[in-house]
């Protein structure tokens, strides 16, 4: 019940529980005390019949003396008791009246009956109770006590019998004041329990419900909350006290917030991704770039060996035991698959690692540092992953390499032809006049090579710098395409190369646009393409109208069916020097590996767009999207 779980009810129930003991203590005393009022009620049949015997011995000696009865009436008025004197002749004696008695005449009739008389006269005692029982007069409920002795003359003769009797009325009032007195202790003794009680409730429970109520407004987030003061008892103290630990709650959860938000501000501005992981491997906390990673990383279908990764170590117990389990819960966010191995080796050997990863055509660089449970324990509850993307450095570290290697490899082969057929001509090793004019032949040729990449560098270095020249111009496509055509055809019928152009019947203009750029890139794409396809296949050129960002626009296609460029090199192919065919032979058809950057910046100098599509064995398309109105 409600009662027994209150401190009021519990303090209410306490009192009441002494107040009920202290009233049957009471109780106690007081049974004991009317039973020894009633016992000495009982002995007074005796002392009454002593007292009517010494006052028959006395009547003996003054049988006619008014003064005596009367003073003997006013003796035992004092007692609420009254002597009658009967002669044996049944004739009771007129006894003088006293003022000061409050007993109501009877006569020797009242009390005994003529047979009991004679008993008397016969020389016996009597004495009884009249009560409410009885007859006649005393109907209404009065009890008496009354005595008989024999009433002897000076020769000892028995001349009649005297009465006494008392009024026990005053008795019985005792006895019901004592039962009321009793139960009006009993309820006064309720009534100051229960006001006591209110009391506690409104000067200890109202202060406490006041704590409580201040402490769930602490548990909902309110730690501002504060008690009221209104005393300095305990109560008092243990508001102060909670005061002073809310403020200093309040300013620890202040504290951490700051530290929180500080810390939040940090990993927001972070440009790398940090991921934080449990020991079973479920992502908690991440910054926006590190859930943007494991939203897209969750999304990639991985290969069925990489799938089993997913079978992932988790801890049963806090020992450390180590099982298999699938991460089926829905509610779970399990760890990213390629970060499975280095999460495994940094809980292992609980120290920190760093490791690269591809993912698709990106490259992760990525540092795991374990989390433990506590400064001084060594039990590892998880680890913290900070993620880099550094496609682009590994890119241009690739770049750099490819640079040196194809600067080197492009530079040497010329300078070491330049030298070798320039010693010849100084050892006058040609014989013949043709032989000299071959030999020289060669070093132009091998001049011109040199001078056309260092041409191409320092165009390329211009577009990059922004300082290209451009002179812009309305441009008809169809009759650039149809010059290229030309241009190519002769090319196309040595090498058995079928060269096809298809064009629209509305034509092709360019409001703004460099012509002469326009032909580098179509001169770039179909010199590439002529390189890389076979005697007996096709090399194809398309322009059509189409939109670019929603803004009408002239799509270009130059496809060709020739080897084809491998996917991993297909991202890297407009960067330069980049190469797909790494064991081609640089000879002096062979390219400087600029040609398609240059076509990139051009492409972007018109705020187009150019990109590429391949299959190995399938040949390679490239496509140019040039807006008609440039911003």
């Amino acid at each position: 019940m409600f009662i027994f779980r209150s401190v009021v009810g519990k303090l209410w129930l306490t009192i009441i529980g002494l107040v009920g003991v202290v009233l049957l203590i009471l109780g106690l005393f007081l049974v004991n005390y009317m039973g020894n009022y009633f016992s000495q009620a009982k002995d007074q049949k005796e002392n009454m019949e002593k007292l009517a015997r010494n006052f028959s011995e006395e009547a003996s000696h003054h049988m006619y003396n008014e003064q005596f009865y009367q003073l003997s009436n006013e003796l035992l008025s004092f007692q609420d008791a009254k002597m009658l004197v009967i002669s044996t002749d049944m004739k009771e004696m007129i006894m003088p009246s006293t003022q000061s008695s409050t007993l109501d005449s009877f006569h020797a009739t009242d009390f005994y009956t003529e047979a009991e008389l004679r008993q008397v006269f016969s020389g016996q005692s009597i004495g009884k109770q009249i009560h409410k029982s009885g007859k006649g007069r005393f109907d209404n409920g009065d009890m008496y006590l009354v005595v008989a002795v024999p009433l002897r003359n000076l020769q000892g003769n028995i001349v009649g019998a005297t009465l006494i009797y008392q009024s026990l009325q005053s008795l019985e009032a005792t006895q019901a004041y004592m039962l009321r007195l009793f139960i009006y202790v009993s309820i006064v003794g309720f009534l100051m329990t229960t006001s006591f009680a209110f009391f506690l409730f409104s000067r200890i429970t109202r202060p406490l419900q006041q704590l409580k109520k201040a402490a769930d407004f602490i548990t909902m987030g309110e730690y501002g909350t504060r008690v009221p003061i209104v005393s300095k008892d305990e109560i008092g103290e243990l508001a102060k006290t909670f005061n002073h630990m809310g403020e200093k709650m309040q300013e620890s959860i202040r504290a951490l917030s700051q530290e929180k938000e500080h810390l939040s501000s940090i990993l927001h501005s972070m440009t790398d991704a940090v991921i934080t992981l449990d020991a079973n491997g479920s992502v908690m906390l991440t910054n926006p770039q590190g859930e943007k990673i494991v939203q897209e990383w969750s999304e990639i279908e991985w290969s069925e060996d990489e799938e089993e990764t997913r079978r992932f170590r988790k801890p049963d117990t806090a020992l450390g035991d180590w099982g298999l389990v699938s991460y089926s819960n829905p509610y779970l966010i399990p760890i990213p698959v390629p970060l499975i191995p280095l999460f495994e080796a940094v809980v292992d050997e609980s120290k920190e690692a760093a490791t690269k990863i591809h993912v698709q055509n990106s490259v992760w660089s990525v540092a795991m540092t374990p989390l433990y449970t506590s400064e001084q324990s060594e039990q590892v509850r998880g680890a913290v992953a900070v993620l880099r993307n550094v496609t682009e450095e590994e890119l241009l570290d690739k770049m750099r390499k490819d640079f040196v290697a194809n600067v080197s490899h492009e530079l040497r082969t010329p300078i070491s032809m330049l030298q070798g057929y320039s010693e010849a001509l100084l050892d006058d090793i040609p014989s013949t006049p043709e032989e000299r004019v071959e030999l020289v032949q060669v070093i132009h040729d091998e001049s011109l090579r040199m001078g056309r990449l260092v041409r191409d560098l320092l165009d390329l270095a211009r577009m990059e710098a922004g300082h290209l020249e451009m002179v812009f111009r309305e441009v008809e496509v169809d009759s650039l395409l149809k010059r290229m055509q030309r241009k190519f055809q002769v090319l196309a019928k040595e090498r058995g190369i079928a060269l096809n152009l298809a064009l629209p019947e509305e034509p092709l203009i360019l409001s703004r646009a460099d012509e002469d750029r326009l032909e580098q890139v179509l001169t770039n794409l179909l010199d590439n393409a002529f390189r890389h396809t076979g005697s007996g296949a096709r090399i194809a050129m398309k322009g059509e109208q189409a939109a670019y960002k929603g803004k009408p626009a002239i799509r270009i296609e130059v496809s060709d069916e020739g080897q084809g460029i491998p996917a991993d090199d297909l991202p890297f192919i407009f960067e330069r020097f980049y190469k797909a065919d790494k064991a081609r032979t640089r000879g002096s058809s062979g390219g400087t590996g600029l040609g398609l950057a240059i076509v990139r910046n051009i492409v972007e100098a018109h705020y187009g767009l150019v990109t590429a599509q391949s299959a190995v064995g399938q040949g390679t398309t490239f496509t140019l999207l040039l807006p008609c109105q440039p911003k």
